[in-house]
């Protein structure tokens, strides 16, 4: 049964608001919440500036019975000094609907904001986190209003201010201002029980308090000093060593080396991290065995850090910490998951987690010399100045990367081929081996030849066996009717009877070579892509495989076709010389297309163009590319960023691009022409690739460069014609290589239009 006079120490930790509403339509708010107990403990975050989302992840500590009320409501700080201003919203907790006191417990919370008094209209909702502190945490009187946590802001609230919330909780009518430092060492030592803490050492020495911050670590304050350190002191008050703010430490350089004795080097991963993507964060406290390959040390002065010699760094967060992970879904709904903080990995290369006076945790990258509230570990975010359509390849590939299913297993994958037989010896030893076994560190080598894989002989080995694997001799791929490198499957493949175990062959290798980070030498068709990812094809998608097959069909749909065309819910298959009719639709031989049913039948007809008559090497193959790449970690790409993970990014030869670039109603010396080839030399190497993609349909460039593009008649160079007006985007006609481009009236709108362009069009073809 309840006890409604059970009082236990609680942790509210408010982690994040999301869909705020914007009052102001020249500005974004500066969220600010504040949390209240009873209408008399009192806490406060810190100010987010300008977002609907804040992201606070702040802990505070409160005394509470199963009868208690808490309310958090949320501000805008330069709002809040009108009266009847600035009021964003708010929720109230009755404890005993979310926890039994008696038995403790952890609860994570998302609710709709309400309103307040003033029928103000609010909407978005609130993520916070109630918990039990343990029962011997130092026990601090029910009337304290001051946060435990050394860092935290407070605010000071006077009685002036009328009612703001439905609970009835007041605020003052003052901006959030810190609360007095020297407030608290105000009070004399003896009028403070600190030293009432007792564990199995014994009880704390006069003076002493023990404190938890908001990561869970204990820390211990000496009043009589002003001082505060890790070390719990002995009976007589001496420690090792103090500091004056225990506060958690500036991560160091990331990704260095772990050696003996030494404390930290790399922050892994912090609770309090912005995370990317549509996620937010929160850590519970880590128990149980810690996760193979890692081991608990602590610094001189007892701190502990954890160090992961699986990938020989280090990390303050303990790894059996759980992550929660908040998810908003295409509805704006939201989940709650949670993850191990340690699956987040190491930090790429040149990035560096630093945190701000305010202990917000931000995060450095060397390598252009950028700052960002993103964990480059996580998808990137997607805040209210970005557009909604935007992709970030490399952000996706190193949260992609960073995952466990993808990380090597021990031991070695040992594969030895002769290089004149790399397709038929390959196929023996990868088939022969299980999947858990291809994911061990990957050994090559070539048969007669001395030299030890570091990296080098793997990539020449993709190289090598994808030019051999998809030579269309073996019947297993072919090129698109568009051009000679795009590749798609054959569907008269069953020429060999063994050719469904080559294909899952195949998806092995195509798995084998992204879970080790390689590349095959090999571009396919759009659809080959969007079948990987599960997506549906479509029209569109018929255009990178057979140009002319694809014009046909939209002649159907944008005309009348009564009494002109001949067509059946059938189609002739022609293979090796015979032909056979298949039935798209039950009986279709015998169902005449009609003006009324045409959309049905280019529908039917691309699906089994594209999809459905090859449906049986596909499964194969997926079989096989599955067995490495698991489908939910590779969905966080669309069929470009695919193609970019398998195939690489291609090198482009800027000046071999311009010498091979036709004009029409243009020349190379108009002033657009030049602003273009400007912006081109100023992107990088991926985007480049995007534009080629959004032009061409492909990434891939011809073996002897841009004067040997093909378009679906035969070559076809790279071609920028003056077509559509400055308001509009370009436009692309990946069968011909050509690329509409408006004449814009500044280098800025060109850049502009262009980025948007190659960014938003989903597929290949734009017409």
């Amino acid at each position: 049964m309840s006890n409604s006079n059970l009082t236990r120490r609680l942790r509210v930790t408010i982690v994040a608001a999301d869909g705020l509403y914007k009052r102001d339509v020249f500005r974004f708010p500066d969220p600010f919440a504040v949390l209240t107990v009873d209408g008399e403990q009192t806490h406060t975050t810190t100010v987010i500036k300008k977002t609907l989302n804040p992201y606070w992840n702040e802990s505070f500590e409160v005394t509470a019975n199963e009868n208690s009320t808490l309310a958090v409501q949320i501000f805008d700080q330069k709002k809040f000094k009108k009266k009847g201003q600035g009021f964003l919203g708010v929720i109230n907790v009755r404890i005993s609907d979310v926890l039994d006191l008696s038995v403790g417990g952890d609860e994570m919370l998302t609710r709709e904001l309400k309103k307040s008094n003033d029928n103000s209209i609010v909407h978005g909702k609130l993520i916070i986190n109630i918990s039990t502190m343990p029962q011997n945490t130092l026990q601090v009187p029910s009337n304290a209003v001051s946060s435990s946590h050394p860092r935290n802001t407070q605010l000071s609230f006077s009685a002036d201010e009328s009612q703001r919330s439905s609970a009835a909780h007041s605020v003052s009518n003052a901006s959030p201002r810190p609360a007095s430092p020297t407030r608290e060492n105000a009070l004399s030592v003896e009028t403070r029980n600190y030293s009432s803490f007792e564990d199995q050492y014994g009880r704390l020495p006069p003076g002493w308090e023990r404190r938890t911050d908001n990561l869970g670590r204990t820390y211990y304050v000496d009043h009589n000093t002003r001082s505060t350190t890790w070390i719990r002191p002995n009976s007589s008050g001496v420690v090792h060593r103090t500091n004056e703010v225990p506060a958690p430490s500036r991560p160091p350089a990331p990704n260095a080396s772990v050696s003996e004795g030494i404390a930290p080097l790399t922050a892994v991963s912090d609770h309090r991290a912005e995370t990317g993507m549509l996620t937010s964060n929160a850590t519970t406290a880590g128990s149980g065995e810690l996760p193979p390959g890692w081991e608990q040390r602590y610094t001189p002065e007892g701190r502990p850090y954890f160090v992961d010699h699986n990938t020989r760094t280090t990390t303050w967060v303990d790894p059996r910490r759980q992550q929660y992970i908040r998810t908003f879904g295409a509805s704006n709904s939201t989940t709650i998951q949670q993850q191990p903080v340690s699956q987040l990995g190491p930090l790429p290369s040149g990035w560096e987690m630093r945190l701000t006076n305010t202990a917000r945790v931000y995060f450095v990258d060397h390598n252009t010399k950028t700052t960002t509230w993103d964990d480059p570990r996580l998808p990137s975010s997607l805040d209210q100045n970005v557009p909604q359509y935007k992709r970030d390849f490399r952000r996706k590939l190193i949260y992609f990367l960073s995952q466990p299913a993808l990380h090597p297993l021990p031991g070695q994958c040992h594969i030895k081929v002769r290089r004149d037989h790399i397709f038929e010896d390959s196929y023996a030893e990868i088939m022969r081996q299980s999947a858990s076994d291809l994911k061990k560190r990957l050994m090559i080598k070539f048969d007669g030849e001395d030299g030890l894989d570091y990296g080098g002989l793997s990539r020449e080995y993709f190289y090598l066996l994808s030019h051999e694997m998809f030579n269309p001799f073996y019947c297993l791929f072919e090129y698109s009717s568009v051009d000679n490198y795009t590749l798609q499957i054959n569907p008269h493949s069953g020429i060999n009877p063994e050719h469904l175990n080559y294909f899952k062959f195949i998806g092995r290798v195509i798995g084998l070579a992204i879970f080790h980070r390689r590349f095959v030498d090999a571009f396919f068709v759009v659809s080959f892509y969007k079948m990987i990812l599960k997506k549906k094809v479509a029209l569109s998608d018929m255009e990178s495989m057979d140009a002319e097959y694809y014009r046909s069909l939209m002649w159907i749909l944008n005309n009348d076709i009564t009494d002109i065309l001949d067509l059946t819910f059938s189609v002739e298959d022609n293979c090796f010389g015979e032909v056979v009719t298949v039935d798209l639709i039950p009986n279709g031989r015998n169902i005449e297309v009609t003006e009324e049913n045409k959309q049905q039948y280019v529908e039917a007809v691309t699906e089994w163009r594209i999809q459905t008559r090859i449906q049986d090497q596909f499964r194969a193959f997926y079989e096989g590319f599955s067995e490495l790449i698991p489908h939910e970690l590779v969905t966080v790409f669309d069929e470009r960023e695919l193609e970019l993970l398998i195939g690489g990014i291609s090198e482009i030869d800027l000046e071999d691009w311009k010498k091979y670039t036709e004009y029409r109603s243009y020349t190379a010396n108009d002033q657009v022409i030049k602003w273009f080839w400007e912006l081109i030399e100023e992107w990088d190497n991926e985007k480049r690739s995007r534009l080629l993609q959004f032009t061409t349909g492909t990434s891939r460039i011809p073996v002897n460069g841009f004067k040997d593009l093909q378009g679906s008649d035969g070559p076809r160079k790279f071609t920028i014609e003056k077509s559509g007006e400055p308001t509009q985007l370009p436009k692309a006609h990946t069968c011909f290589n050509r690329l509409d481009l408006p004449d814009y009236p500044t280098k800025q709108v060109l850049d502009a239009k262009l980025s948007l362009a190659i960014e938003e069009t989903i597929g290949f073809g734009n017409e």
